[in-house]
């Protein structure tokens, strides 16, 4: 039997990794300019934590989620997403009695029993932020600039943000009835697999795909039209300095939240070129989660974005990468005594922080098309005459070149050349 990995999950090959860390070290390096603290929390959490807070009749809970009963009998859950564990822990350590508001951002792994396509897996990886703390319109447009300004940072082009207004919770619950009240008078056009979504989640029915939705889901009542005179002056303020910004945005009365937490913002930064899984990343405001979660009222604000997509959208950049890669020697080695030689020159190299691997015992010719299959800048040869003369050939791979250097300025010459 050949073992393969699970469906719907990949292996991360080393030849990817330097454009994981090129997105991994934007991520950290922004997050920092922004004055936002890493936080990490536990892959499984109590299974309650999720369908308190995302709300048990969403896809997620009801056909997404990894839930199993552990050996004590505790009903588990795989993370599928960030939000709610961030807010289990901001309530648990007693957050609120920091200073307001607590900004906060996690890279990790999230779960979820989808099919797998291009850009949707069952397990990928999320970068997310948290204000909590915070109803200010302008906290909104901070953490819509941060979106921004990530992908603009990693080069992803031709993107557009879609923004909408969801209203506070009493607007959300008027429009909701709205909503259904329009759906079920446009009932008999609606496709059976649909229908249960107007009593169950009706928002979900404006996220529909299906072809014969366009038309209903076009002429729905809009959720701006039923917000209340708070919720239009943050939406209005936060348009004003989206403008003042020179942030360009698309305002999409279709884009809701049917997770229950959600009010006000709604947000999601696509391609502009649209495509079936298109969103890289999606977030809002979340004012009712936290106290949903047992906390004290704590209004919130946050995104996600998937990096699997966002690495799909810089895989033409890899070249470029590999192009400006730092320094990375094979040492060769001819004989056994320039072998005990090239161990500890290797260490030596290490040290001063440059790349070294030593080569493997085979012919010279063997050896240096293994520096090849490994990236390697520049090989270092070692034989009998080097060994006699104290030197070192360096063999440059970008020129074909090589040249003679005395092995006690091997480090400086490196420097120079790094």
């Amino acid at each position: 039997m050949i073992f393969q990995a699970p469906r719907g999950t990949y292996d991360r090959m080393p030849d990817q990794q330097r454009l994981w860390q090129r997105i991994n070290k934007v991520l950290e390096e922004i997050s920092d300019v922004y004055g936002y603290d890493r936080i990490d929390t536990p892959v499984i959490e109590d299974a309650k934590l999720f369908s308190r807070g995302v709300g048990d009749v969403t896809d997620i809970m009801e056909r997404e989620t990894y839930t199993f009963p552990d050996r004590g009998g505790d009903l588990l859950t795989l993370r599928p997403e960030g939000t709610a564990p961030v807010c289990r822990a901001y309530i648990e350590h007693g957050m609120h009695n920091l200073a307001q508001p607590v900004r906060l951002y996690y890279v990790c792994p999230v779960f979820r029993y989808e099919r797998p396509q291009s850009g949707r897996y069952r397990q990928h990886h999320q970068y997310g932020v948290e204000v909590l703390g915070s109803s200010e319109p302008e906290v909104d447009v901070e953490v819509i600039q941060l979106a921004w300004n990530i992908l603009k940072r990693l080069d992803v082009s031709d993107i557009k943000l879609k923004i909408n207004t969801m209203g506070d919770s009493d607007s959300r619950v008027l429009y909701i009835s709205k909503l259904q009240d329009y759906l079920n008078s446009k009932i008999d056009q609606i496709p059976d697999s649909i229908k249960p979504r107007i009593a169950s989640n009706p928002l979900r029915v404006l996220d529909s795909k299906d072809p014969k939705m366009f038309e209903i889901n076009n002429n729905a009542p809009r959720c701006i039209d039923h917000i209340n005179a708070a919720s239009s002056e943050h939406w209005a303020t936060l348009l004003k300095n989206l403008d003042a910004l020179s942030i360009p945005y698309e305002v999409d009365h279709k884009l809701v939240r049917g997770f229950d937490y959600y009010t006000r913002t709604v947000f999601e930064i696509v391609p502009s070129v649209e495509k079936s899984q298109n969103t890289l990343i999606g977030g809002g405001r979340y004012d009712g989660l936290v106290e949903m979660l047992g906390g004290k009222s704590t209004p919130g604000i946050g995104f996600a974005m998937g990096l699997e997509r966002v690495a799909i959208a810089l895989d033409n950049t890899l070249s470029e990468l590999e192009s400006n890669t730092s320094i990375k020697l094979l040492i060769a080695h001819i004989g056994d005594a320039a072998k005990e030689r090239a161990v500890l020159l290797s260490s030596r190299i290490r040290t001063a922080g440059v790349s070294a691997v030593l080569a493997p015992t085979r012919g010279i010719k063997s050896q240096l098309r293994y520096a090849t299959s490994i990236s390697a800048t520049h090989a270092i040869i070692i034989g009998d005459e080097e060994l006699r003369n104290h030197e070192i050939v360096l063999r440059t791979f970008a020129t074909h070149s090589q040249e003679t250097i005395p092995e006690a300025n091997l480090i400086n010459f490196l420097s120079s050349v790094s």
